[in-house]
Order: C-alpha cells, then structure tokens, then sequence
C-alpha cells in the first residue's frame, strides 16, 4: 500500500542542496542589497562571511579563506590554473568530477609530468601512488559516485609539493585533516543549503609561500589571480572579491553560518549528517533489492548517497518519476555519468525526521516500479 505519512520536506538535491531547517528569505538582513560590496558595509559582510568560515571550520592558525567566483568549479580551476606547472602532478579520480580535473590539467594546462590514477564508480584508487615531491590534486567526496576518501594517512607530513583538494560535498559535513591540505575548496550550495555562483578558496601557508614564488608559463585571465607582482592578492581574502559578488547571496550564506553556529558547531553538522546516514545504513541492511555504491561501509559517503538497485536503467527511472510525482522525493536520480540509481542528499540540512519517511516510499516506488 501506498505510504500515508511524506516527508515535510522533499528536497533530496545533491546541489543545490536544501535550505535549513526553518529557513526564510525575511530572516536575511537586507541592509547591504543595493550598495557597493566595496561600501564599508559590503566589506564588513564579506569579511564576516571569511572570519565565521575560518572560526567555525576550526582553520588552523595561517590558513587563509577566501570568496571567489564560479562557485567550486572557479575555485579549483583558480587552484590548478595559478600553481600547477612547478613539478609533477598525481591526480586521483573515481567519479565524473574528478575526472574533470584530471582532463582539464591534461588537455588545457597541458601537463606531461602529470600521472592519473582512476578507480571505477564505488571504489576509490591507489592512494599509495602519490609522490611526496608531487603535486596531488583530488576529490575528498566523490559527489557522483557516493564515496568518499576516509584518512589522509597516505599524504606525507613531510611532502614538498601541494595537495589540492575539492571538498565541496565535504566541508561542514566531515571532518577535515587540514593540516595535509594545502588548498581546499567548496561551495555555498552544497552542505549549508546556500545559493551558487561564488566558491570559497582555503589556502594554507604553503600554498600561500608557491603562489608567492612561482608564475605559471601560461596566460591568466584576471578573474583566476590569486597573486600578481610575487605577492598575494590579500583583498580576496580581506572582503574585496575580484569580481561583483551577489549581496543576497553573501546574506544568504552569513545565515547558514549562523545556523551551524546555533546548533553546536561544527561537530555538530557532522554528526547530524552521519545519523541521516545511519538511517539509510539501516535500511539497506534490512533490504535486499538495495544497496550502496561504495564497495565498503567506510568510504560511503555521508552526504551525498548513492544506491544501486536491483532493477533495470528503466525501472530505476520510474522510481524517481513516481516519488517526483508523489511530492516525495525531488532530483534523487543518479548523476548522468554514473551508474543508474538513486542518489539522495543527507547533510547536515536534512531533517532524519524526513529520511526517516522516505523509506517506505523508496519500498513502495520500488514495488511499483518493478511490478509494472
């Protein structure tokens, strides 16, 4: 039988990911709409926006934080742009995004001294391949496939190139090794439910010291400098953005910052998300017809989980058309380059309460869908 009880809030989006619980429009403080983000109080939401970020992610002392534009895209395409090239680069891809970074710095930066590493959708590859002298560029949550990596043991303390990471389905949902990362980034739109367009760049005093010491070969277009003159653009991470950044989306995120702040922090956010990933576990345990992508319980990710089922690419497009219609479950299909399945976002701003009645649906939509 059909459930009787839905979700009260149907959004299962991997990005945008849902707002906040009890989010509003008129809880923003519209003061700086319409002004210039160069006025005083346009610097000062920006700069708020940088130190709430850094405080709340627990930054290591000389870590610095940056706004940039074109959301987690920009800012990785910023990161490879402006410090690849000094030495040989390692990149490690096991779903579609990163394989996106492994092509662009093959076939745009052009890099021969550049080895590839892969693993098929649910594994992860053979860390162990990374050279200390090397550059590292990677994924920490594979946001197509559902896997994501869970140490950085295999990172050495003692390394003298750069690791660069793309965090984006990862910050404020896991707990990051910042001391092995040396340029981190994500977006607004995925843990906090924010809005896209603008990425945040974490640097550490190590990438800070290459950006310093080291100009790429190539041109550089002004929205990806990071340093000009062997110096730091220190306006990016002070409030002056390089380009026009949305007011009412900086408002907008200052709201999800204060709401991490307002449940307990960081750990907080992490332990809510991996609790909504502890009801899926559950599930799966008890049903046979589904399953996880990832190859092992510690590398699933708690954010963005993707499902295979025992059902055909048609059935599978069935169930997410059926709990669509219902007013269940929004956009919970597979990314277009993964296996078909389910993926279905469970940060820290979905409610367990929601998760908790989707399953029976899932059940239903399934029986439906391969009854048909």
């Amino acid at each position: 039988m059909k459930p009787s009880i839905k979700p009260a809030n149907p959004n299962f989006s991997s990005g945008p990911c849902t707002k906040r619980p009890g989010y509003s429009l008129a809880a923003l403080d519209t003061s700086s709409l319409g002004r210039s983000h160069r006025s005083k109080l346009g610097k000062a939401k920006l700069q708020q926006a940088i130190t709430e970020t850094a405080r709340l992610l627990e930054l290591p002392e000389g870590y610095r934080v940056g706004i940039v534009p074109g959301s987690d895209t920009g800012a990785m395409e910023m990161a490879m742009w402006s410090l690849l090239g000094e030495r040989p680069v390692d990149v490690f891809a096991w779903e579609s995004f990163g394989s996106g970074w492994a092509s662009d710095i093959a076939k745009q930066l052009k890099l021969e001294a550049a080895r590839s590493f892969t693993a098929p959708y649910g594994q992860l590859p053979d860390f162990s391949q990374a050279k200390a002298d090397h550059d590292v560029v990677f994924t920490w949550n594979g946001t197509t496939s559902g896997v994501k990596v869970n140490n950085a043991d295999w990172i050495s303390d003692e390394r003298t190139g750069l690791t660069i990471c793309d965090a984006t389905s990862a910050v404020f949902a896991m707990q990051m090794p910042w001391e092995k990362l040396d340029v981190t980034t994500f977006s607004w739109q995925k843990v906090l439910g924010g809005e896209g367009a603008h990425g945040v760049i974490i640097l550490s005093p190590r990438a800070v010291e290459r950006l310093e010491s080291y100009t790429p070969p190539w041109p550089m277009p002004k929205i990806f400098l990071l340093a000009k003159g062997g110096k730091l653009i220190e306006g990016i991470f002070e409030g002056a953005t390089i380009n026009t950044p949305s007011m009412l989306c900086v408002e907008d995120y200052l709201d999800a910052l204060k709401w991490v702040d307002d449940i307990g922090g960081l750990s907080a956010a992490v332990a809510k998300s991996e609790a909504n990933l502890k009801v899926f576990s559950d599930f799966v345990a008890e049903n046979d017809w589904i399953d996880f992508l990832a190859e092992s319980a510690d590398i699933c990710s708690n954010t963005s989980v993707c499902f295979q089922l025992k059902a055909t690419e048609d059935q599978v497009k069935a169930i997410v058309k059926l709990l669509d219609a219902e007013g269940v479950a929004f956009d919970i299909g597979a990314y277009r380059d993964a296996p078909a399945g389910l993926r279905v976002w469970c940060g820290a701003t979905v409610e367990q309460s929601d998760i908790e009645a989707l399953l029976p649906w899932l059940t239903w939509a399934y029986q439906t869908a391969t009854a048909a």
